[in-house]
C-alpha cells in the first residue's frame, strides 16, 4: 500500500489529455510514470532532503515549492527555476489576496491537497484559498492560479539573489533580471489578465513587486521563459515552447517526455513499494546535467561570452557524486546525451583553461576532491562513446593532474603541496594540533590528505587509459606509476589507510574510526578510514595483498559491516554528520561506499554481496519521506538504487565491467538505443530467495559474478535461478572474480 495517493481532482484534470496522447501515439504497455513519487526522501536523515522537482528531463526550468522539507506546512514562494541542484533559486512568484501590509512582502502560506508529479504540480494555499498549478517546458513554464475569495488578487514577484529588478512592460507582460554567482538570469512573462495596479517594496528598490488584477477574474495564467542571455531571448524561448494559453497541452507534452525516458527500463515482479522506489530513483537521474542552449546559442560562465552552437550545451554536474553510478547509467541509456555532456566539459576547458570538476551553470565550482572528470570520460570512452575530441579532453585532464592543484575545493595552478605530491607520491598530513601554514588550503575543508592521495591515484589510472587511447604512449607509464600512489598511505602493520607527514612518518595518535576532526577533513573526505580503506577502485588485487591476502581482506570487509562505532551516535554524528545509513562502520548514505558491498565478488564470496545488497536496499531505500539515507545530490545516490535493484553495478568506472548483485525484480528489460534489448530474468525470486543458485548468459552457463558492457549493449538475456540458500560455489573461484587489477586497455571477453 502506498503512503501517498493521487488526488481525484488531478485525475479528472489530466484524464482526457493523457487518453488523447495515448491514442495518438504508440500505447505504452507499462505506465512507469505512475510509480514516481517525488516526495520520497523529502525529509533528510540529518542531511539534505530530496526536492520534489517538476521539470522536463535534463532541461533548464526546474521548479519546486520553496520550503524547508516535506514536513514544512508553509510555502514561501515558487522559484521560476533553479541555477543548480538544491542551490540558487532564481526569481520568486507567489499568489496573494487581500490588503498589502508590511508582512505581505515575505509572507508564507500554509498548503494542502498537494499533487506532485515530475510533469505537474498542484496545491491549495489554505488562506486565502488559492489553488496553484504548474507544468514545465524545457526553457519555460506555465503557472495557473485559481482564486476563490472576493478580495483583490495579486502576484508577488521578487529577485531572490543580490542585484536585479522586476519590470512591468505593459498590461500583460512582466520581465526581470537578477545576478547569481557572477552571471545574470532573465525571465519574460505573459499574463492572461490585465494588470490594474503595481506596487514596489520601496521607492528605489525594484527587487520586490506586487502586481494587482482587481477582483474580476478568478483564474489567472502566468507563462514565462527563462534565459541566461537576455530578456528578449527569454521571450523567444517562451514563444517557441508555450505559444498558446493551453495548460493541458503543456502538461501532456511534459508527461510524454517523462514517459519516454522512464519506459526505457521495464520491470515486473517485486512489490509496489519497490517499483515506487525504483522509478522515483530513475526520475531523479534526469535532473542533471541540463541543456542551457537557447535555440542556437548559449551563455557560458566559463568565459562570460555568448556562443553560437548547433547542439546542446550541458551544465550542472557534481562530478564527485555522479561519476560513480549516474554517468555510467546514462552511458547505457543515452550515449548521445553523454557525448553532448563531455563535449560541453571540453568547451568549458577551452573557455576557462581548466577542466571543471563541478561544471555548474554559473561556472566551475571546485567542490570536493579528485580529478573525477577523468573517470567519467574514461568510462564513456571504453564503453564506446567516441563522438568527442579525445585529444583535447585528455589535454585538459592531464593539465589538471600534473599542472593543477589537487587540494580540496580548489581548481587552478599547482601549489607547493602539489609539488610535494608530484615528488613524493602522497599528500602530506599535519599532526593533531599542528597549525596549517599553506594559505591555499581551505580553512574548513582542510587537506583531506589521504583521500586526495587515493582519489587521484584512481583518476590517474583513468588518465592512463585515455593516454593510451589518445596515442600518448609516453604518458601511459607515467600515469600508471602515479596510480600506485595509494600504496604510500597504506599502513600494513595496522591494516588501514593512514595519514603520513611530510617527513614520511605515520601520524600518531590516529583512530581509523574517528580521527581527522569535523568530517575527518584533516585526512579524509566526509568519511573515515574504514570507508577509504576500499577506495582503490582500479587495483583491488594489490589492495587485498596489502591487507594480507584475499582471505584476510574478506574478514576485514566483514568487519566493516560489523564493527561498532566505539562511541555514541551523538558523538559520531557531531563529527561525521555524513555518516548516515550506518551498518557497523559502513556508510550507505555517502557515495564513496557505493561500490564496497560488491567487493565480495572479487574475494570469492559473491553470495555475501547478494545478501548485503538486498539488506541495504530494504533498509535504507524505502517508499516514504525518509527513503534516502544521505544527500541525494541530483541523481548521485539514486543511480546506485537503479543499478542495484536491476542486479548489477559499475564498480570501476573506466573499466567496461559490471559486478553482479541480486536483482530485486523478476524481470528487468532495458530498451537500448538502436532497438536492442538487454533482459535480466530472476526465476523463483522473492524477498527470501535473494541468492543466485545458477545463471546463464544468452543460454550459455554464466559462472562468473560479472559481465561486460559489450554483453549489455549487444543485447541479450541473463537468466538467474534464485534460491533461499546461498550457492557458495557460484563465482567463488579466484578465476571467477571480476578483473581486480586493471591495466591499460582493459579488455574483457
Amino acid at each position: 500500500m502506498t503512503i501517498f495517493t493521487m488526488r481525484t481532482t488531478f485525475k479528472k484534470l489530466l484524464a482526457s489529455t493523457i487518453l488523447l496522447f495515448l491514442l495518438g501515439n504508440t500505447l505504452i504497455a507499462q505506465d512507469n510514470l505512475s510509480y514516481v513519487d517525488p516526495r520520497i526522501g523529502g525529509v533528510g536523515l540529518i542531511l539534505e532532503p530530496t526536492r520534489p522537482t517538476i521539470h522536463i528531463p535534463n532541461s533548464m526550468v526546474r521548479v519546486f515549492p520553496n520550503r524547508k522539507d516535506q514536513l514544512d506546512d508553509q510555502i514561501s514562494y515558487f522559484p521560476l527555476t533553479i541555477a543548480s541542484h538544491r542551490q540558487s533559486n532564481l526569481f520568486a512568484l507567489m499568489p496573494y489576496s487581500g490588503p498589502i501590509t508590511e508582512s505581505s512582502w515575505k509572507e508564507a502560506a500554509a498548503y494542502d491537497k498537494e499533487v506532485l508529479k515530475p510533469y505537474y504540480y498542484s496545491t491549495l494555499l489554505e488562506d486565502p484559498g488559492t489553488t496553484v498549478q504548474f507544468s514545465p517546458a524545457a526553457r519555460s513554464g506555465y503557472f495557473k492560479f485559481m482564486f476563490t475569495n472576493s478580495q483583490e488578487r495579486y502576484f508577488r514577484l521578487a529577485v531572490v539573489n543580490k542585484g536585479g529588478e522586476i519590470t512591468v512592460g505593459g498590461k500583460r507582460t512582466i520581465s526581470g533580471v537578477e545576478e547569481v554567482m557572477g552571471m545574470k538570469a532573465y525571465f519574460y512573462a505573459e499574463l492572461d489578465a490585465d494588470i490594474v495596479s503595481t506596487r514596489y517594496n520601496g521607492t528605489a528598490d525594484k527587487r520586490s513587486l506586487f502586481v494587482g488584477f482587481g477582483t474580476g477574474k478568478e483564474v489567472i495564467g502566468f507563462r514565462y521563459g527563462i534565459s541566461f542571455i537576455s530578456i528578449e531571448q527569454a521571450r523567444i524561448n517562451l514563444t517557441r515552447e508555450i505559444p498558446a494559453w493551453d495548460f493541458e497541452q503543456v502538461t501532456a507534452k511534459a508527461h510524454a517526455a517523462w514517459q519516454k525516458v522512464l519506459s526505457q527500463i521495464n520491470v515486473t515482479g517485486g512489490t509496489e513499494a519497490q517499483k515506487r522506489v525504483f522509478y522515483t530513483s530513475l526520475y531523479r537521474c534526469y535532473e542533471r546535467m541540463i541543456d542551457i542552449s537557447e535555440y542556437g546559442k548559449y551563455y557560458s560562465a566559463y568565459d562570460q561570452k555568448i556562443h553560437q552552437s548547433a547542439g546542446p550545451f550541458m551544465a550542472d554536474n557534481w562530478i564527485w557524486d555522479t561519476y560513480i553510478a549516474l554517468e555510467p547509467l546514462l552511458t547505457i541509456l543515452n550515449p548521445d546525451l553523454q557525448t553532448a555532456k563531455i563535449k560541453s566539459y571540453i568547451s568549458m576547458y577551452e573557455q576557462s583553461g581548466w577542466m571543471p570538476s563541478f561544471g555548474l551553470v554559473y561556472g566551475e565550482a571546485p567542490f570536493m576532491t579528485g580529478n573525477h572528470s577523468a573517470a567519467w570520460i574514461a568510462d564513456a570512452w571504453v564503453k564506446g562513446i567516441h563522438g568527442f575530441d579525445l585529444k583535447k579532453a585528455y589535454e585538459g585532464l592531464k593539465k589538471n593532474s600534473l599542472s593543477g592543484t589537487l587540494l580540496p575545493w580548489r581548481n587552478g595552478t599547482a601549489t607547493a603541496l602539489d609539488t610535494f605530491y608530484n615528488t613524493k607520491g602522497y599528500m602530506p598530513a599535519l599532526w593533531p594540533g599542528e597549525t596549517e601554514t599553506k594559505g591555499e588550503v581551505n580553512k574548513f575543508e582542510k587537506r583531506q590528505a589521504v583521500s586526495v592521495t587515493l582519489e587521484n591515484s584512481y583518476d590517474d589510472w583513468c588518465l592512463a587509459q585515455l593516454a593510451e587511447a589518445a596515442g600518448k604512449k609516453e604518458d601511459v607509464l607515467l600515469f600508471l606509476k602515479r596510480s600506485q600512489n595509494y600504496k604510500n598511505v597504506f599502513r600494513t602493520d595496522k591494516g588501514f589507510m593512514w595519514p603520513k607527514d611530510k617527513n614520511g612518518n605515520w601520524i600518531e595518535p590516529f583512530d581509523p574510526k574517528f580521527s581527522g576532526g569535523q568530517g575527518g577533513r584533516d585526512y579524509f573526505t566526509e568519511n573515515n578510514a574504514y570507508t577509504y580503506n576500499w577506495d582503490v577502485k582500479h587495483d583491488f588485487e594489490a589492495l587485498f595483498q596489502l591487507m594480507g591476502g584475499r582471505d584476510k581482506a574478506q574478514l576485514k570487509l566483514d568487519d566493516l559491516f560489523r564493527a561498532d562505532l566505539g562511541r555514541s551516535k551523538y558523538d559520531l554524528w557531531h563529527t561525521f554528520p555524513d555518516a548516515t545509513g550506518l551498518v557497523g562502520q559502513f556508510v550507505m548514505g555517502n557515495e564513496p561506499s557505493f561500490h564496497i558491498p560488491y567487493l565480495y565478488n572479487y574475494l570469492g564470496a559473491p553470495w555475501k554481496t547478494q545478501k548485503r545488497i538486498r539488506m541495504l536496499l530494504d533498509t535504507w531505500y524505502t517508499d516514504n519521506l525518509f527513503g534516502i539515507p544521505g544527500d541525494e545530490d541530483g541523481g548521485g545516490m539514486s543511480a546506485f538504487v537503479v543499478f542495484s535493484m536491476m542486479g548489477f553495478f559499475p564498480v570501476t568506472p573506466g573499466a567496461p565491467v559490471y559486478a553482479i548483485g541480486s536483482p530485486v525484480f523478476n524481470k528487468i528489460s532495458i530498451n537500448l538505443p538502436g532497438g536492442k534489448m538487454f533482459t535480466i530474468n530472476a526465476e523463483n525470486n522473492s524477498a527470501v530467495n535473494k541468492y543466485i543458485k545458477s545463471a546463464t548468459l544468452n543460454s550459455v552457463p554464466l559462472t562468473k559474478p560479472w559481465f561486460t558492457h559489450q554483453h549489455l549493449v549487444n543485447g541479450g538475456t541473463i537468466n538467474f535461478q534464485m534460491s533461499d540458500l546461498p550457492n557458495k560455489a557460484w563465482g567463488s573461484q579466484e578465476s571467477d572474480a571480476p578483473p581486480a587489477t586493471m591495466d591499460v586497455n582493459c579488455s574483457v571477453k
